[in-house]
C-alpha cells in the first residue's frame, strides 16, 4: 500500500477529540446531530460486520456515507484477514476517510468467533488483519483495542507494538480489559505507558464525559487525543464541547430542558422518517438518555418507553415543553442510577 501524503491521519482529525463508533447508536442520524456541535471531528460509523457484508447485510452502513458533511471513518470486525481487507475496499469506495480494525468489542458473540475483543488472545491472526487491510486500501489504517483480555495476561505495549509494525497507522486504546467491560475505572495510567512505547499516535477511550475529563486523561496518558463514547449517549453535543475546549475557545453551553426536548423530538421524527415503525422502538433509547436533568424528566422517560405510537412520544414531548414553560414541572429529575 502506497499511502498519498494527504491521509496523514493527524490531518482527518482536525482536532484532537473523536467521536467513537457505538453500535446500534452512531448511525447517518446521530451523526447528523454531532455535527451541529463538532463540524470538522472525525466521526464513525456503527461497528460493519465484513461477514455481513459478504451475505449482502449491513450495506446501508456504508452508503449511507453518501452527502455526509465531515470525515468519516469505517469501523469494521471479523476474524478473517481477506473478509476484512475486501469490506475495507468496499469502505474506500464508499467513502471513507479512514478504516478502524474492532479489537475490542467485549460483546460474548462477538469475542468468541474471533472478533473484536477475541483477537487480543490471537496476536499473530490481529497482526496479519492489519496488514490485509492496510494492504488492501490507500487509506490509513487505525484500531480500537483494549488493555488486555483479562489483568492476569494483559501485555498492552506488546500487542500494540505488534498491530504497529503490522501496518496500523494509529490505535485508540480502551483503558480497560474485555474481562472488565465497562466496569470500575479506566487506567488512564496505563494508556500513557503505551504512549511511550509506540512510534504511532495513540488515543485515549474511557471516561471522558466532560471536557474537563478529556483535558485530564491528555495530561495523565500524553496521547495525541481522546475518543468519546458512552458519554455522547443522549449528549450529541459532547464532542463539540471538548473540541472547544481543547483548542482554547469557548465552550457551548449544555442544552437546557427545552432544547434536550426539542432534541429529542427531533431525533425521533428523523429515525421514524428513515425506519417507519422500527424508528419508534430504536428511538426510545435515545429518547431515554436525552430526557434527563430535568424536573418532570424521571415519569417522562417511563412514558415516552410504553408510547405506541410517534404521534403519542411526540405529544408527551410537546406536553413536557409546555409544563417547563409554565413552571408546573414538578420535582427535579434524579437522574440515572
Amino acid at each position: 500500500m502506497t499511502l498519498s501524503p494527504n491521509l496523514n491521519p493527524n490531518s482527518l482529525w482536525r482536532g484532537r477529540v473523536l467521536q467513537s463508533p457505538l453500535a446500534g447508536v452512531s448511525d447517518r442520524i446521530f451523526r447528523r446531530l454531532v455535527r451541529r456541535w463538532a463540524p470538522e471531528a472525525l466521526l464513525f460509523t456503527e461497528m460493519v460486520n465484513a461477514t455481513s457484508l459478504e451475505r449482502g447485510h449491513g450495506r446501508s452502513k456504508l452508503e449511507d456515507l453518501a452527502g455526509e458533511t465531515g470525515p468519516i471513518g469505517v469501523q469494521l470486525f471479523d476474524h478473517r484477514p481477506e473478509a476484512m481487507a475486501e469490506a475495507a475496499r468496499r469502505a474506500e469506495a464508499h467513502g471513507a476517510v479512514l478504516i478502524d480494525i474492532n479489537m475490542g468489542c467485549p460483546v460474548r458473540k462477538i469475542a468468541r468467533k474471533g472478533g473484536g475483543s477475541g483477537l487480543i488472545r490471537e496476536p499473530d491472526l490481529a497482526a496479519r488483519i492489519v496488514a490485509a487491510v492496510a494492504e488492501a486500501v490507500h487509506l490509513p489504517v487505525t484500531v480500537k483495542t483494549r488493555l488486555g483480555w483479562c489483568g492476569s495476561s494483559a501485555d498492552p505495549i506488546g500487542f500494540a507494538t505488534s498491530l504497529q509494525n503490522a501496518g496500523a497507522q494509529a490505535l485508540t486504546l480502551h483503558g480497560r480489559t474485555r474481562e472488565q467491560g465497562f466496569s470500575g475505572r479506566a487506567d488512564w495510567g496505563a494508556i500513557g505507558r503505551v504512549v511511550a512505547a509506540l512510534r504511532i499516535p495513540v488515543i485515549a477511550n474511557g471516561d471522558i464525559r466532560t471536557p474537563e475529563d478529556a483535558q485530564r486523561c491528555l495530561e495523565v496518558t500524553g496521547a495525541a487525543g481522546v475518543m468519546v463514547g458512552r458519554g455522547t449517549m443522549g449528549a450529541p453535543w459532547l464532542v463539540g464541547q471538548i473540541d472547544a475546549a481543547l483548542r482554547g475557545r469557548p465552550v457551548p453551553a449544555t442544552p437546557g430542558a427545552l432544547a434536550r426536548l426539542a432534541l429529542a423530538a427531533e431525533h425521533l421524527q428523523a429515525l421514524v422518517e428513515e425506519r417507519g415503525e422500527q424508528g419508534l422502538f430504536i428511538a426510545r433509547k435515545h429518547l431515554s438518555w436525552t430526557c434527563q436533568g430535568f424536573a418532570g424528566a424521571a415519569p417522562l422517560r417511563h412514558a415516552l418507553m410504553v408510547a405506541p405510537t410517534e404521534v403519542e412520544a411526540l405529544a408527551l414531548l410537546e406536553r413536557a415543553a409546555t409544563a417547563i414553560s409554565d413552571g408546573a414541572a414538578g420535582p427535579a429529575d434524579p437522574g440515572p442510577p
